[in-house]
């Protein structure tokens, strides 16, 4: 294996994940893994399969999907602006935030919700 800091190599895709900060924690990216929210080149693996420089990572994490091609190996954290040199991404773009719901509130002390209330409220939530 390389050093550190040539960015050659090899290295654990768990610990490459949080090293580029798609995760927040190494064991969410090894949770990640083990349940097959991460994928390599289309493949489900382990936490500790190795990632080489040209592999595709697809990792669905925080209700999103997040698809890069990986340019740089590194296996210690690094910062936000040397980890985005890390990979390219190729993500579909966010989804846009909805317009926050409107939920009912019920008055304190207006007791238990009608049967009447109760469809009013779930009407709305449908909305």
């Amino acid at each position: 294996m390389a050093s550190d800091d040539d960015g050659t190599g090899t290295a654990r895709i768990d610990t490459w994940i949080w090293s580029v900060r798609l995760t927040k924690t190494r064991s969410q990216a090894a949770a990640a893994c083990r349940a097959g929210h991460a994928r390599l080149n289309g493949e489900r693996v382990k936490p500790a399969h190795p990632v080489q420089i040209g592999d595709e990572v697809r990792l669905f994490h925080a209700g999103r999907e997040r698809i890069v091609v990986v340019s740089k190996v590194v296996r210690k954290r690094v910062g936000p602006p040397v980890a985005a040199e890390c990979y390219v991404d190729n993500s579909p773009p966010p989804p846009p935030r909805e317009v926050a719901v409107e939920i009912p509130v019920r008055d304190r002390g207006a007791g238990r919700p009608t049967k009447r209330d109760r469809r009013e409220m779930e009407q709305l939530r449908r909305r």
